[in-house]
């Protein structure tokens, strides 16, 4: 086919699409034709586990049979998604003569439209097509999908960030940065990181994240150094509303999930009593994917059935405390604590006391998934002393269980 195709965005939301198929083809194409909001009927004798989940949550119909041409009846778009060609090409006739265009995963040439290699870069969508190449459409596509990762700017508005032009106003963004590498960061998380024209941003958060935000932005320090000198909750609390409220967009760039002992919360509360918008983007928790890159799983299968996380940066005798320790220390699973490196003698110690075994394996990583990650393995009994002789310091994450020993060999 020499001729160039016109390219064209198809308004799905509440029209019928047919997808004939229910293998890997018909897998990957559905899911963006859900999000487009389109009515999609699904023929197929059979279908992957992913579409039938698909089917059982209510999402899309399926009609368990062999496709009949009544079944274009009502639809604006077919995606054919088989790989027998006589089968195919008979789909292809019934769409032609009901005017329905056609989309051949078998067959690009005779088909009567193509599907692009896309990207998604929050409201802009890239689509690109190859000349009847895949793999030069996709290598074009990633070259975008890169350059738009990479902090290119999506708004020509002169006073910068990329906030759409259709939000009135200021607005924040409360972002988990994950736990310590730059590349734990979500998608989403990075994309508004590069529109953001204000970044408070905590002390544990990657380095090279801000390394990379454009000369513009202003960036405010909110490091919360342990027992040193911080910013209090409050005074960060006002700097992200004034600045929402100056008509900016904020990034609240905060380590691991802003709402796992990050006081996102309070955060989110106070903009709301400013009537800011927020928006929460979760990040990866320090409290699972610590322990998974110095070998340690949370739960393992005949060893842990629940974990549990706790914040250990209030000593277990302190009327402060809001942990039952006796209660913890009866359970048999894992347990993860945070920002307790400071209190972890009295950690063990309560534990021990009040029946968690002395020789319960403990785990403890210091500044885990960075290049700086230190582990110790040790037991709750000594496991305070040899954080001592080994000068472990915060941030460390502890793991406590027989899930410390479940993958040694």
């Amino acid at each position: 086919m020499s001729e160039a195709p016109y390219p064209l965005g198809l308004r799905l939301a509440g029209l019928r699409v047919v997808v004939v198929g229910g293998g890997t083809v018909a897998t990957r194409r559905v899911p963006a034709l859900l999000n487009a909001g389109a009515d999609v009927l699904l023929v197929a004798p059979e279908l992957t586990p992913a579409l039938r989940a698909q089917v059982d949550a209510g999402r899309l119909r399926w009609v368990q049979r062999r496709f009949t041409p009544a079944d274009l009846d009502g639809a604006w778009l077919v995606q054919v998604a088989i790989d027998d060609p006589l089968a195919a090409a008979s789909i292809s006739a019934a769409a032609a003569q009901r005017r329905i265009f056609c989309v051949r995963a078998d067959d690009r040439e005779a088909a009567t439209a193509w599907t692009p290699a896309v990207t998604r870069h929050g409201p802009v969508t890239v689509a690109v097509f190859g000349g009847g190449d895949p793999r030069r459409a996709m290598t074009v596509r990633d070259a975008v999908r890169d350059l738009l990762a990479a902090g290119q700017p999506l708004s020509t508005d002169p006073v910068g960030a990329g906030v759409p032009a259709n939000v009135p106003g200021g607005r924040v963004a409360l972002v988990g940065a994950g736990p310590g590498d730059p590349e734990l960061i979500t998608v989403q998380g990075l994309r508004l990181l590069t529109e953001a024209e204000v970044v408070v941003a905590d002390r544990l958060v990657p380095g090279l994240l801000l390394d990379e935000l454009r000369a513009d932005v202003e960036l405010v320090d909110a490091s919360k150094i342990p027992y040193g000198p911080a910013r209090t909750q409050e005074e960060i609390n006002r700097i992200i509303v004034d600045r929402a409220l100056a008509g900016r967009f904020v990034v609240r760039l905060k380590g691991g999930d802003p709402y796992v002992f990050g006081r996102g919360g309070e955060e989110l509360l106070a903009c709301a009593a400013a009537g800011v918008p927020v928006t929460v983007v979760p990040g990866v928790t320090s409290a699972v994917a610590v322990p998974a890159v110095a070998g340690v799983p949370v739960t393992h299968r005949a060893v842990a059935h629940e974990f549990t996380v706790v914040s250990g940066h209030v000593a277990p005798d302190s009327p402060a405390s809001l942990v039952r320790w006796d209660a913890l220390a009866a359970l048999r699973g894992t347990v993860v604590i945070l920002m307790g490196l400071k209190n972890l003698a009295a950690i063990a110690a309560t534990l021990v006391a009040h029946g968690r075994p002395a020789q319960t394996p403990v785990a403890v990583v210091q500044e885990g998934t960075t290049g700086a990650q230190r582990t110790i393995r040790s037991t709750l009994d000594a496991v305070a002393a040899d954080v001592t002789a080994g000068d472990l310091r915060p941030p460390a994450v502890v793991v406590i269980g027989d899930v410390v020993t479940a993958l040694t060999p």
